[in-house]
């Protein structure tokens, strides 16, 4: 019987499979022709597609992790096997790889398949964290209020465990499955972006808790690249002389200038042409936009109603988990805080915008996520750095090949193609 290894992509947030047209199309570049008696093939989950990507991280994952079900069974009806697992997340399809994994090692799946690679790409794997920015206020509060089930689980609203944890603090515990399931995986990689993510800061892309990019055009931060990959990190480091503080000052006030999104960067004379009507055409955007989360919102409530209502959600691994953290004696859990209650991530921290923004906020919960993830011994963490763009986060997976500066992301994903294990 012909052995298969399966490759699994699972886009983000509003996302659907066309978002990882171009990582489907390096990888099986790269690795398309498989290895010695071992088929390589690539599953795009689709059944969290669109509105869908409403529902929350466990629902997602729910239905990915049916796709991979049936679609074993499928080569199965081929007269093939499926002997080797690997996943790739994008975005919020990380976290959703993260809870697919966890299913699969409850229905024992990993006896029979072994888990090879799992990746993640500019994925929020704490959460998005608070920043003392407009920016992050205003996401936090329309994130939690018309993203759904899925914005209070990324916004770490929800309690999702019986004890009130949040699930992105439950999907990081090690008495868990979620947990124990990726531990499995020889080759754990997170990709993320040092700068210009403007849905995934670095601290949760990259699972630390301090972001020492954040203002490295005037700290004098020293950046290398890899020789192959024109935008991958090889490493960085502070130098011993620092700018004089006029320098520095100058930089800011030139930094702190907002970029223009490359969508209004508008050529002579249609930038004439367009300006007068901004005052017009930015509120009615905006209005339509809030418009379609609310709609978007509302369906994904009204499903999520049935879903739960379906006597067979009993059967979720949601309901599993539940029933072991009540039977888990963890007395050390109940001397934690309110696990969304903000705590500082440095004391040392000089109370300044530019400290807060390389120390943020974070949350014991947040906190706990971090450092046990870091415990994961076969864990690598690969960098990313897109210093011309407005927005990095569609940049570094080739989103949308329309737009010139995605390609920029390329190098990023021809160095995951090359570090992925057949």
């Amino acid at each position: 019987m012909a052995t298969v290894h399966l490759l699994v992509l699972i886009h983000g947030m509003w996302g659907n499979p066309s978002h990882l047209r171009r990582v489907h199309e390096i990888i099986q570049e790269v690795k398309g022709n498989g290895s010695e008696g071992i088929e390589f093939a690539v599953l795009l989950a689709q059944t969290t597609r669109d509105e869908g990507t409403y529902d929350g991280i466990d629902w997602g994952g729910e239905r990915v992790a049916k796709e991979i079900i049936d679609e074993v069974d499928k080569y199965e009806s081929q007269g093939k096997r499926v002997t080797r697992l690997s996943i790739t997340g994008y975005s919020l399809g990380g976290l959703i790889g993260r809870y697919v994994i966890g299913i699969l090692h409850q229905q024992k799946f990993f006896d029979k398949v072994t888990p090879v690679n799992f990746n993640t790409i500019a994925t929020p794997h704490i959460g998005v964290p608070a920043l003392p920015t407009a920016l992050s206020t205003v996401s936090s509060y329309l994130g939690r209020k018309w993203m759904s089930r899925t914005g209070e689980q990324l916004f770490c609203a929800d309690k999702w465990s019986p004890k009130g944890r949040p699930l992105t603090e439950v999907l990081a515990d090690p008495d868990y499955i979620f947990y124990q399931a990726l531990l499995l995986f020889p080759n754990i990689r997170i990709y993320a972006n040092a700068i210009n993510d403007l849905s995934v800061p670095y601290v949760t892309g990259a699972i630390e808790t301090t972001d020492p990019f954040h203002d490295y055009r005037v700290n004098g931060l020293k950046i290398e690249y890899l020789e192959d990959y024109k935008y991958v990190i090889k490493s960085y480091n502070q130098p011993d002389s620092i700018k004089s503080s006029a320098r520095r000052a100058l930089l800011r006030i030139a930094n702190s200038l907002p970029p223009v999104i490359p969508a209004l960067r508008l050529t002579f004379p249609y930038s004439i042409v367009a300006f007068p009507f901004l005052p017009v055409l930015l509120p009615t955007v905006v209005s339509v936009v809030l418009v379609r989360f609310t709609i978007s919102a509302k369906r994904s409530r009204a499903r999520l109603q049935m879903l739960e209502a379906n006597a067979l959600a009993e059967e979720r691994l949601a309901h599993v988990v539940a029933k072991l953290e009540r039977e888990l004696e963890a007395p050390v859990l109940d001397e934690y805080d309110d696990p969304r209650s903000p705590v500082s991530a440095n004391p040392l921290s000089d109370g300044s915008e530019s400290a807060s923004l390389s120390r943020p906020k974070l949350t014991t919960s947040q906190l706990r996520s971090i450092e046990s993830l870091n415990e994961i011994p076969q864990l690598k963490k690969t960098l990313a750095c897109f210093d011309d763009v407005f927005n990095s986060h569609p940049v570094i997976i080739c989103r949308c090949s329309k737009y010139e500066h995605h390609w920029q992301g390329e190098s990023v994903l021809r160095h995951w193609a090359d570090q992925f294990e057949l």
